[in-house]
């Protein structure tokens, strides 16, 4: 598989449309975005190739971190001492994110509210003396958490919230991700058995890549995949797989369809 981030689809466009309204916000001190969406869904995906263009700082937040613990952890990220006291220690790293306009990213946001908001708040100080874009990502519970703290959601600029790959995104991620190329009923059946998340679509490109080697093929179809498992229900703990052949020549997984399609 190719190790590269596919842009045109639509999550990344809501990612980036946040991005913008952060840039352009009226209230300088409303720097922070956040981003949510369920497992799977390609959040951290998106936000690590974001850091990696703008050369963003990215921490994925700790269940025992407290604000000295936090600022020690972004130091270190940023190269620079994090010893002495958190006075100090928040100077150092303010003169560099306001000198350098660093963003910072906090993935699993959810574990700075574990104890309070002590945390975020130490970041609300940072963001409010450096003015930098603040983008902190979470599981979509997270949301109504924050909001109990208006202080740090009233600095919030953006919500954006990914959903489920439509078909054209899957078809999209197929094309530029797989090493082999994937006939468009099979696209379909990713699709539809992953219901949107990206992780599962990835997951399903890697096993046609190895039915393809298996076979010696560069070119797999639906009906090549037939009786082979081409993902896995998460919440149900067993694999789905490709299966039913009808007389139309369709192959369905998991229910009876006409050759005219799915009713």
């Amino acid at each position: 598989m190719k190790r590269a981030f596919v842009k045109n689809i639509s999550n990344y466009e809501r990612f980036r449309t946040g991005i913008s309204a952060v840039e352009t916000r009226g209230a300088t001190e409303a720097s922070l975005m956040l981003l949510t969406a369920p497992a799977g869904f390609g959040k951290s995906r998106t936000v690590d190739h974001w850091a990696m263009q703008n050369n963003a700082a990215c921490l994925r937040a700790k269940v025992d971190w407290t604000p000295r613990y936090f600022m020690a952890e972004l130091a270190e990220a940023l190269k620079l001492d994090s010893r002495g006291r958190a006075k100090e220690l928040f100077g150092r790293i303010v003169g560099v994110l306001a000198d350098q306009q660093i963003p910072l990213v906090i993935d699993e946001v959810e574990h700075c509210l574990r104890h309070g908001a002590d945390v975020l708040e130490a970041v609300r100080d940072l963001s409010d003396h450096t003015e930098v874009i603040v983008v902190l990502v979470g599981m979509e519970q997270v949301q109504p958490r924050i909001a109990r703290h208006a202080q740090i959601s009233s600095r919030i600029a953006k919500v954006v919230e990914l959903g489920p790959a439509t078909a054209e995104d899957v078809g999209e991620v197929c094309k530029q991700l797989a090493e082999v190329k994937i006939e468009a009923s099979l696209v379909q059946e990713i699709h539809r058995q992953s219901t949107g998340r990206v992780r599962e679509v990835i997951n399903a490109i890697a096993t046609v890549e190895q039915a393809a080697r298996r076979n010696g093929k560069n070119k797999v179809t639906l009906q090549d995949m037939a009786g082979q498992v081409l993902t896995h229900d998460w919440q149900a703990r067993r694999p789905r797989r490709v299966s039913g052949r009808m007389g139309s020549g369709q192959v369905v997984s998991g229910q009876m369809t006409s050759g005219k399609g799915e009713q």
